[in-house]
């Protein structure tokens, strides 16, 4: 971007022609917000289709800027058109959001050129540049982004090791509440950065898949996928383990070798982004010997405590296993070869059947992207008519505006339209002093190069700079062919301001997505996931260890699942009439998931361990019945005298010597399902509820 806007910008200028600098300028950015992380060959099929699209959208604005009735036809028939492409994929969703973005950029620029061919042939060239760049990059380092990807999950794996070490705290009194909380929201972060690499990955996969490099990072990222089944076990009650080693340092133990496995994750990670070799700390040897010694000599004076030394023993082998995933993570082959065809989901499209099945699919009232390429039209509808009823200046900005602030939800749709007023009115108080300090052409140039690169630095992370950094970056634009800074802010504030009132009315008044009416839905997938995810832990002690496709992807399901839980939730807060009852219900229910996924992670994390054949059928049993429970989301009469007969053979085997390995396997299996009997009923009475 920094090379981009630096040629878009000095070129014109050195030869004299400073009034290309705008077009130039925003055809470089409209080409960076469609720019996707994808391989070589797909990058040269974007760069031909964005220019198709762009060339569309900016030439067919000219052409009928001067006819009023054909322009708003042209307008209202683009906009749905170019909106229903998102059903067809990532790619096409932000190459018509930048076609839409050219359109609005040409009706902006519309009269910087006596002719109609001046300003659409130099904001594709802006565009070409752009994509010139970027390909050059790519070829030079055609895995960057796919290193980075990978870097940024073991990161987000690191924060969520220290929020788990968190939860082993001896003087917690409020049980876990804002513990969990984090650890739910690290969980939600991770399993977003997972999807981003797997779609990295997979792009990579089909152009260097001979490459041994390509194969490392594809294991680095099984690697982090086991780290993380293994880190969200649970084996047992937190509060009860806080209250049972209050004054003991055993805790603090498992607390600072999580710390410090979450350092080596970040460790890790800066290995991987700077193409480095990771070396295992040596310290975790002597941490680890220290921690056994701690549990030995509390075994040594509780020995009549069997339960609570079996879950400890555990937790120590657990930790040790994400050890060994680290210690091996460059000597390990985590998948075969002939699996790698199967492990990551395709998203290409394959054919004109799959095109148009895609979209007809779409073309109903119950398709959200339907009703959302609707309420575009709306949007630009009103739009345009105010602007040529009013004869504002610049009046489409408030075309501009909307196109940015307008989402598919309520909620997002006014947390953007804040972050618009507030960045807008920050960048008019900072721009128009500056306009006066730095008046000659160069200097403004340069802050149009500084501004633009901080807009894409921003974007993603704070909207409200970014959009600060935007409107300087039209300040000292339009400064350059002389108009007054002044009469730009007033323009640019009275734009924004009814530009985020007519988005703020389409999502409220034109088929308001209330994520309420989502939730049933949701819940019911929610169960169906954990269920699936059960059944297959199930059969793998059946079969024995395998991280299969199938495995892989219930696993991944029931955290997805979990995540869009939370982010709907979360949503639902800022929706106005919403009933508190229906939140607090829905964040118990999160909170429950979340630690019944705990549950099932640690039966998943010891599947490799045999277990006797009567615990394997009991096993079975009991996993027929949750899933049946989570199904009907009723609990049945024989709820009590299931559990009653778990908790006695809990007791009964527990008496057993703890160096017999099938029998702590056994009771291991047993006390995770006996942990999720126990949150079974509240999660069916909360499922229930919110259906």
């Amino acid at each position: 971007m920094l090379i981009s806007l630096t040629g878009s910008t000095l070129v014109p200028w050195y030869f004299g022609y400073t009034s290309l600098v705008i077009p130039l300028t925003l055809g470089v950015v409209a080409a960076g917000l469609t720019e996707i992380d994808t391989r070589l060959l797909s990058r040269y099929i974007n760069l031909i289709l964005t220019l198709i699209c762009f060339a569309i959208a900016t030439f067919s604005v000219e052409l009928l800027f001067d006819y009023p009735a054909s322009f708003i036809i042209g307008l209202v028939s683009s906009t749905f058109i170019f909106t229903m492409l998102g059903s067809l994929g990532q790619r096409y969703g932000v190459i018509a959001f930048g076609s839409l973005l050219m359109a609005a950029y040409t009706m902006l620029g519309h009269n910087l050129f006596t002719d109609n061919y001046t300003l659409p042939y130099f904001l594709l060239l802006g565009a070409l540049w752009y994509n010139v760049v970027s390909l050059i990059e790519s070829i030079i380092q055609p895995i960057r982004t796919t290193q980075q990807s990978l870097s940024q999950c073991f990161i987000d794996l690191a924060q969520y090791l220290d929020a788990k070490a968190a939860m082993f705290d001896p003087d917690e009194s409020d049980g876990f509440k804002k513990q969990t909380l984090q650890l739910n929201n690290n969980n939600n972060q991770l399993i977003n950065a997972f999807n981003n690499t797997k779609r990295s990955l997979f792009n990579r996969l089909k152009s260097y898949r001979g490459q041994a490099y390509i194969r490392k990072l594809l294991s680095y990222y099984f690697v982090a996928q086991d780290i993380h089944e293994r880190a969200s076990s649970a084996h047992g009650h937190y509060q009860a383990l806080s209250v049972h080693f209050k004054h003991s340092d055993i805790l603090f133990r498992f607390a600072r070798i999580l710390n410090l496995q979450a350092k080596a994750c970040a460790q890790l990670a800066m290995t991987i982004k700077l193409n480095q070799t990771y070396q295992h700390d040596p310290l975790f040897s002597r941490y680890f010997s220290y921690l056994e010694e701690a549990i030995n000599q509390y075994n040594a004076s509780h020995k009549s405590d069997m339960l609570m030394i079996k879950a400890l023993k555990s937790l120590h082998q657990n930790l040790l296993s994400i050890d060994l995933l680290l210690a091996n993570i460059d000597t390990e082959q985590h998948l075969p070869k002939a699996e790698e065809d199967n492990q990551l989901i395709d998203e290409e499209l394959t054919s004109f059947y799959t095109i148009f099945a895609k979209i007809r699919n779409n073309l109903t009232i119950k398709s959200a992207l339907f009703r959302h390429a609707i309420r575009m039209c709306v949007v630009f509808f009103v739009g345009y008519m105010v602007i040529h009823f009013s004869d504002l200046q610049h009046g489409y900005w408030i075309i501009l505006t909307s196109l940015f602030v307008c989402q598919p939800n309520y909620s997002t749709t006014k947390y953007r339209l804040k972050l618009r007023v507030i960045g807008t009115i920050l960048g008019i108080i900072v721009g128009v002093p500056l306009t006066f300090l730095f008046p000659s052409v160069p200097e403004q140039l340069v802050l149009i190069i500084i501004t633009g690169w901080l807009f894409f630095l921003f974007k993603n992370s704070q909207y409200a700079y970014a959009t600060a950094f935007i409107t300087l970056l039209v300040f000292f634009s339009f400064s350059l062919i002389g108009e007054s800074s002044i009469e730009v802010a007033v323009a640019r504030i009275i734009a924004t301001l009814i530009g985020c009132f007519i988005a703020w009315s389409a999502v409220s008044f034109i088929w308001p997505d209330w994520k309420f009416r989502n939730l049933p839905k949701l819940v019911d997938r929610v169960c169906h996931d954990d269920s699936h995810y059960l059944a297959l832990i199930g059969r793998q002690y059946l079969t024995g260890k395998s991280n299969d496709v199938m495995y892989r992807l219930a696993r991944h399901a029931a955290h997805d699942s979990n995540a869009d839980l939370s982010s709907l939730i979360s949503l639902m807060t800022k929706e106005p009439h919403m009933n508190p009852v229906v939140i607090d219900q829905g964040f118990r229910l999160l909170t429950l998931n979340h630690t019944l996924i705990s549950y099932l992670s640690t039966l998943g994390a010891h599947r490799d361990k045999p277990i006797s054949k009567q615990m394997f059928e009991l096993f079975d049993d009991l996993s027929v019945y949750i899933i049946n429970l989570l199904n009907v989301k009723k609990i049945d009469g024989e709820y009590q005298a299931i559990k009653k007969s778990v908790t006695d053979y809990i007791e009964t085997i527990s008496a057993v010597s703890i160096d017999d390995d099938k029998t702590n396997n056994d009771l291991l299996v047993i006390q995770q399902l006996a942990l999720i009997l126990d949150i079974l009923p509240e999660i069916i009475e909360l499922a229930a509820q919110l259906e």
